[in-house]
């Protein structure tokens, strides 16, 4: 479907797609994957995403005020596996575009202190995201 490193124009995956064209998760109606894009645009709302050292993905859920909740695309990710959608996460690289970083597999999740985009106390859930792996 898509290609590791190569980069998309984020209209022409929603034209084909479909899904949410703004915010990070996208979930489009009758297709077997959520859409996940993430960048240093996020930042300034208090999203914080990027790699660990054991190669997880920390991936930050949706809601830019008060604490996150498993709803809407939070509740998406997490239930992913067993709703049978796969995730394929993109970064954001400037100008529409996205580059494809793959296709990853939710191993968990944690429910931090952080801030919001006016700088207030709330809950934030923060996804681990592991590249998928043929087996």
């Amino acid at each position: 479907m898509f290609e590791v490193g190569k980069v998309y124009r984020r209209r022409d995956i929603h034209d084909e797609l479909g899904g949410q064209r703004q915010g990070g998760i996208s979930t489009p109606s009758g297709q077997p994957f959520l859409l996940l894009f993430t960048g240093e645009a996020g930042r300034q709302y208090g999203y914080v995403d990027g790699w660990t050292e054991d190669g997880v993905f920390l991936y930050t859920g949706e809601g830019q005020q008060g604490d996150m909740e498993f709803t809407r695309g939070n509740r998406a990710i997490r239930d992913h596996a067993a709703d049978g959608r796969d995730l394929h996460l993109f970064r954001n690289v400037g100008k529409g575009c996205v580059e494809y970083v793959g296709w990853m597999v939710c191993t968990g999740h944690e429910v931090r202190e952080g801030t919001d985009g006016c700088g207030g106390r709330r809950k934030v859930i923060v996804f681990e995201l592991t590249p998928w792996v043929a087996r």
